[in-house]
């Protein structure tokens, strides 16, 4: 039987409490670990790190989940920051973008989600819309803070995402910011009835997949699996032969760096 694929779930840091004690947290949703594990993976959830490590920690991985968060820096795709968008977390931020990058130069599978999708695209270049109900004039992809809705979304039958998914999916959403120009490389690949694009392909990767909405939120795992048995099959193709032909272990490097040391504390927004 072959091992499951190790799959590297992003995180973020966060003031929590437990018992009488509070100390800064590595901080992910559970719904990301466990369709990992109910996908046929392992997941793996990665804290922000220096970047001069994130090399070492994508050799170490089978495949990358870029998860939901708070809003990325309008500077780093040279914008200025609207007055409703989100306080910027840097570390975070550097980290994910550092990493991402290393997943694209490494052929590494990836599904970037919610803000993972807006990453991504600022990765390759792209900018974002800061304020969506400004833009398309209703609230419907992010209905208030911490309320989720949902939609429709029209998929693209040419692409992976549509042969996963097909070409229509009604998606679970919140998020007020959106890819406005797409970054160098990507192909939109879904839409919500209004144009937002709500999916988008990395072109030339093996599985590079941003979806705008939140899978991790309901039971529909395709993606998930889609996410493992492209990691796995990757795996298969870099395992090194045995002396006697057998199948030997996956060629990796060591394991990940630890964790920096916390710095101040910040409060998500």
């Amino acid at each position: 039987m072959e091992p499951r694929p190790l799959i590297g779930i992003t995180s973020h840091l966060e003031p929590a409490r437990w018992g009488d004690w509070v100390r800064e947290a590595v901080v992910s949703p559970a719904g990301y670990a466990r369709a990992v594990y109910r996908s046929g993976g392992i997941p793996v959830v990665l804290p922000p790190i220096p970047g001069n490590a994130v090399t070492d920690l994508v050799r170490g991985l089978g495949g990358l989940i870029l998860s939901a968060g708070g809003d990325v820096n309008p500077q780093l795709y040279g914008g200025r920051p609207d007055e409703r968008t989100g306080d910027p977390d840097s570390r975070r931020d550097t980290f994910e973008l550092s990493i991402i990058r290393a997943a694209i130069e490494a052929k590494l599978p990836f599904l970037a989600i919610c803000r993972g999708m807006q990453v991504l695209n600022v990765a390759l270049g792209g900018t974002l819309i800061q304020h969506l109900p400004a833009e398309v004039g209703h609230d419907r992809h992010a209905p208030g803070p911490g309320i989720v809705g949902s939609h429709g979304v029209r998929i693209s039958g040419d692409g992976r995402l549509g042969g996963i998914l097909g070409t229509t999916a009604e998606v679970t959403a919140s998020h007020h910011q959106a890819v406005q120009r797409l970054g160098t490389g990507l192909t939109a690949a879904a839409w919500a009835d209004d144009q937002v694009v709500e999916g988008v392909e990395l072109r030339g990767h093996p599985f590079g997949i941003g979806v705008q909405w939140r899978p991790e939120d309901g039971n529909d795992l395709r993606l998930f699996e889609a996410l493992v048995q492209a990691a796995a099959q990757q795996l298969a193709v870099h395992r090194i032969p045995a002396p006697n032909g057998a199948p030997g272990p996956a060629a990796t490097a060591p394991g990940p760096a630890a964790p920096a040391a916390p710095g101040r504390r910040r409060w998500r927004a």
